[in-house]
């Protein structure tokens, strides 16, 4: 069996795998296959593959023999006609939002499953992409507040005067948010978080930041542990009790996102008007609508002399890394259903991660969410 690894978008620096990872796959007896350019992102030659014992082939070659397709985003139209029927294919979906690429993985025979609808279990854990990719992302958005904020985070103690050290608000704590309040602190940061669930109070104190309390009513998380929706007037609430915080402070970093949904905007031009000019706000929701007004993909904005940051890819920004975390799930993906004896995956759609994940199969859209 044949596992095949194309190429990303070319403002894509991550890849789906490295050579280290090849080695991992060919000691189980499957076979490998990357694009041939696959890792020139990372400055990673086709020759060091083919050293881990990958096929390096071109992009026709490499779908005429693909049983499985790994990647990291979706296919292209393109992709899916070039696909063979019966070929599982592994990568991001969006099954919420892009209905029509999945009609078109069904129409084409094609096991589609989502990465991102990976079921947030116990068995699942090593396989869990939002999870890796959410922690380097949280680290990332607080490098680059500190690479545009112009001033040093932590308080510093010199001859020439004392500086006073920065202060950074984080909304929203989960994967994401606890790795920035983490980030912050090592850098010497005073740290601030806030989330409509309280039971993540102890987690920040854990951290040595400093939990604000806003009285919302009754709130919650599902399941998984993403948070609940709130209503328009516990919207309205929030948005009062993080007005003092946002004021105050020197960056802001905003992660709230409701899987499947668009973000809720909490950080309004009224709010920004009252913080600090030079101010920063790293925006983590910017793709799914974002959570700050005005704020735009991969784009730097000025709103009161306050820098709005919304970079799409943060996890990008940390490429190399990124890659590992997100290659070492595919792999764990695949050893759990791995049967070496008779050299295939088992999609047992009676297993709950199969279950999960999968959004078409048998020509047919099968995942109720999508």
């Amino acid at each position: 069996m044949q596992i095949s690894f194309p190429k990303e978008d070319d403002n894509e620096k991550r890849v789906s795998i490295l050579p280290e990872t090849v080695m991992r796959y060919c000691s189980t007896g499957v076979e490998i296959a990357i694009e041939s350019g696959l890792g020139s992102s990372l400055n990673i030659s086709d020759e060091l593959y083919s050293e881990a014992g990958a096929l390096v082939l071109s992009y026709d070659e490499l779908y005429e023999s693909a049983n499985v397709v790994f990647r990291l985003h979706k296919p292209t139209h393109r992709d899916i006609s070039k696909l063979k029927g019966g070929t599982i294919h592994l990568s991001f979906l969006d099954p919420y939002n892009d209905k029509e690429l999945i009609l078109q993985l069904a129409e084409a025979n094609v096991t589609a499953m989502s990465v991102e609808m990976i079921p947030r279990i116990t068995r699942a854990q090593k396989m869990d992409v939002l999870s890796s990719q959410a922690n380097l992302a949280g680290y990332s958005a607080v490098i680059v507040a500190a690479n545009i904020i112009g001033k040093a985070l932590p308080m510093m103690m010199t001859a020439s005067g004392t500086i006073k050290p920065c202060k950074v608000f984080v909304i929203g704590v989960g994967i994401a948010g606890l790795q920035a309040i983490a980030t912050a602190k090592r850098l010497g940061a005073r740290v601030e978080a806030f989330d409509t669930r309280p039971v993540v109070e102890e987690q920040v104190h854990s951290l040595g930041a400093k939990f604000v309390k806003i009285e919302l009513g009754d709130t919650g998380e599902t399941k998984d542990g993403h948070a609940l929706v709130l209503s328009a007037e516990q919207v309205e609430l929030q948005k009062k009790g993080m007005t003092k915080s946002c004021s105050q402070a020197d960056i802001v970093i905003t992660t709230a996102q409701l899987f499947g949904r668009p973000a809720p905007q909490i950080i309004t031009l009224e709010m920004i008007e009252l913080m600090k000019p030079g101010s920063v706000i790293v925006d983590m929701a910017v793709t799914s609508g974002g959570n700050v007004e005005g704020s735009v993909a991969d784009e730097i904005i000025y709103v009161n002399n306050v820098k709005i940051v919304g970079l799409a890819n943060l996890p990008g920004e940390v490429a190399e890394s990124a890659s590992l975390m997100y290659s070492n799930n595919l792999f764990n993906f695949f050893e759990q259903f791995w049967d070496k004896e008779n050299e295939l995956l088992i999609i047992d759609p009676k297993d709950e991660i199969i279950a999960g994940c999968t959004i078409t199969a048998h020509g047919s859209v099968v995942n109720h969410s999508s």
